[in-house]
Formats: C-alpha cells, structure tokens, sequence
C-alpha cells in the first residue's frame, strides 16, 4: 500500500451521522460507502489534500458544495473539489447511502478540516 493511503479494505467507522465502509484502495484513491442516518448531516468540512466523487446508491439526500445545495437520488453524483467546503445530510425518513471516491495525494482521517459539527467534534 502506498505510503499516502492510510486505509485498508473492511476498515469501518460508526459516527454520530451514521457510518461508512472502506470498499476499496489504490495508490492514490480510496472507495468508501457511507451511511448517513435519517435526519442527520456530517459536518462542515474541507480537505486540503484530496478531491472528492459522491455518488447516491440508496434513499435521497443533500450535497452541500461552497454553499449550494445539490439533491441527490440514486445514480446522481457531485465532485467535491479540493479545499470546498462541503456535507452530505439526509433530510429523508430512509438512509441516504452514497458511495465516496477519494484521490489525492494524502488519503487520510487527518485530512479533515471540520467548520461546522452537530455533535461539537473538534
């Protein structure tokens, strides 16, 4: 694995908004499928080392780009550029499941610049 990448496939989380599921890595991507719960909404964040793709597999949900908010359901995707600030929510009763592509140069949980958080995580 490269030395950049800090994940591995099966590595797991749970969060307060739901939780997400490392599907696969590469040498400069990682494929993550995330859950987010109804009601719930990740924090506001930006990466300074990574791009972002979301696409929406399951439920609907919201993307939330440098302020403009884009409604996904199944099949639709947004880029999230590097440094954007940015949060996926789930307005919905079912859960919002989307698929996350990273790729940058470092691909890592320490590469997470939290603006705004719900549940007051630094």
């Amino acid at each position: 694995m490269a030395e950049n990448v800090e994940y591995k496939v099966g590595d797991h989380d749970t969060r307060p908004w739901g939780e997400w599921l490392v599907l696969d890595t590469g040498e400069h991507h990682i494929v993550k499928r995330i859950t987010v719960n109804p009601g719930a909404r990740l924090s506001l964040q930006y990466h300074n080392f990574r791009k972002e793709r979301w696409t929406a597999v399951a439920g609907e949900g919201l993307a939330e780009i440098d302020g403009v908010k884009h409604p996904l359901g199944l099949g639709g995707s947004v880029e999230v550029p590097l440094k954007a600030h940015h949060r996926a929510s789930n307005p919905g009763k079912e859960p919002f499941v989307f698929i996350e592509v990273q790729y940058g140069d470092k691909l890592s949980e320490d590469d997470i610049v939290r603006v705004e958080d719900d549940y007051n995580r630094p």
